[in-house]
């Protein structure tokens, strides 16, 4: 019976919701008695699974913008997600909380240089926050290609987890880890999530009324080998346990506690499970798939039958890519003699967003000198617009039907600010070339226009900003 082991993972993630110019979140539509998600879902499922100390029961991941702004409006739950992964951490040399890159980025469709920068940027803020560097790192939307196991493992990752059906070889037994070999020479371990118990947990409420039943009926038939240690791993939303679907924090709660004792089942995650029994075979996995999408990745570059009327999709696509590009070449030209690697330097500037050291001392830790007061200036509103560059391809804007919503308006508005960052740093002028990239990206619902939401927030950053030197205090 000691062969038989169980994981959850919960994926804790919501998109970035601030508004670019207050970097706070404005009222919600539809999260009303709330003023907005995140404060819905704080309540009704992540301060309760900290209650109930879930987190130090499950495999998980929270996403960095998340919980960044988790600690600013709840320190307590912050805090105590952080503390059950430590205990975890004290006990076995190792916690059981993976990381995540940092904006949720669809990786394969990322440049190998954005790749690089989520990737590095998640793990640092994990590392700050945790206080110890991540074994494994949770994919947005378990998205996969060669060059992102490449990126991960080059940054110190040892583990990810994907769907069975993202591995080349099949019939695959996902009751064990497998060994991915990269053309570097290195390898990482890849951990397939059981597909019949995620998709029962995350679709069908009415067999986890009872976390009992639920592992009598639904896990212990599935083991069949008392010779060979056996896990199974359930995968899903975090958000499922107590906000999608109602009182399941307290399923998770028993299914982790009493119901895995009583069938003597062991409780383990990932990182534990990879050093008491290292994976002994070698897989290839499927290129450019995901979990959520049967289609590669077109659900967040085209058209797709996961989500009707998604014409606007690649147009929204092909213009961040492009306002992307130009961005990142007036970044070059601007910073180009400095003596610099800027790409390093973004790179590190996480340290600098997490409020940990200021840019002048990063610049100074790097490179032995520092820029003078214009240059700094000059050069922190770049990487500034870098970040807001790299938000707008968060995979929220392109996941759901429409793009009259919040999250492609978000991703739009994101565009804008990196652009107006941009001129203000640079003099150089990017309006009318990313308004024509986004004109052809359209709502088939409401006929709202990507370049109209473009210049609306162009509009509001300078009275924005025209506001703040009127109210700045005169020499």
């Amino acid at each position: 019976m000691r062969n038989k082991a169980l994981c959850v993972h919960g994926h804790f993630y919501q998109p970035a919701r601030e508004d670019p110019l207050t970097g706070k979140i404005p009222p919600e539509e539809g999260a009303a008695p709330y003023a907005n998600w995140n404060l819905c879902i704080l309540d009704q499922c992540y301060a309760p699974n900290a209650r109930l100390r879930n987190f130090e029961r499950i495999s998980f991941n929270i996403g960095p913008t998340l919980l960044n702004w988790m600690a600013m409006q709840d320190p307590p739950t912050a805090a105590a997600i952080i503390e059950q992964d430590l205990e975890n951490h004290a006990r076995f040399g190792f916690g059981n909380a993976m990381a995540q890159p940092y904006h949720h980025t669809i990786l394969p469709l990322a440049s190998r240089r954005d790749k690089i920068t989520q990737v590095r940027w998640g793990i640092k803020d994990f590392e700050l926050r945790f206080g110890h560097l991540p074994q494994g790192m949770w994919l947005p939307e378990t998205a996969v290609d060669l060059e992102t196991l490449e990126v991960l493992v080059e940054c110190g990752i040892e583990f990810t987890i994907l769907a069975p059906w993202q591995a080349a070889a099949q019939p695959l037994n996902p009751t064990r880890p497998y060994r991915v070999e990269l053309a570097s020479g290195k390898s990482i371990v890849i951990f397939f999530y059981h597909q019949g118990l995620s998709t029962t947990v995350s679709f069908n409420p009415s067999a986890t009324r009872n976390a009992e039943s639920f592992l009598r009926e639904q896990v212990l038939p599935l083991y069949h080998d008392d010779d060979h240690p056996e896990l199974l791993l359930i995968a899903s939303d975090g958000e499922l346990y107590g906000h999608h679907q109602r009182f399941r924090d307290k399923f998770l709660a028993y299914l982790t506690t009493d119901g895995v004792k009583k069938n003597q089942i062991t409780l383990t995650f990932p990182g534990l499970w990879m050093k008491q029994y290292p994976p002994r075979e070698t897989i290839q996995i499927l290129e450019r798939t995901s979990w959520s999408c049967d289609h590669h990745l077109l659900r967040w570059s085209g058209a797709c039958a996961c989500t009707e009327n998604a014409e606007w999709k690649a147009p929204l696509k092909e213009a961040l890519d492009a306002i992307a590009d130009r961005i990142d070449a007036v970044y070059e030209t601007v910073t180009g003699g400095w003596g610099l690697d800027i790409w390093e330097v973004r790179n590190r500037y996480i340290q600098v967003l997490a409020g940990r050291t200021s840019l002048a001392d990063l610049l100074a830790e790097m490179n032995g000198f520092r820029l003078d007061d214009e240059q700094l200036r000059i050069f922190d509103i770049l990487l500034t617009a870098q970040v807001e560059r790299q938000r707008m391809f968060t995979s929220c804007g392109w996941f759901f039907e429409d793009y009259d919503r919040i999250e492609p308006r978000n991703v739009t508005a994101y565009a804008a600010q990196a652009v107006w960052l941009t001129s203000l740093a640079s003099g150089e002028d990017l309006t009318d070339f990313a308004a024509n990239a986004l004109k052809n990206v359209v709502s088939w619902r409401s006929g709202l226009r990507g370049d109209a939401v473009f210049r609306q927030h162009l509009l509001r950053a300078e009275l924005f900003y025209q506001g703040l030197e009127r109210s700045a205090p005169q020499s």
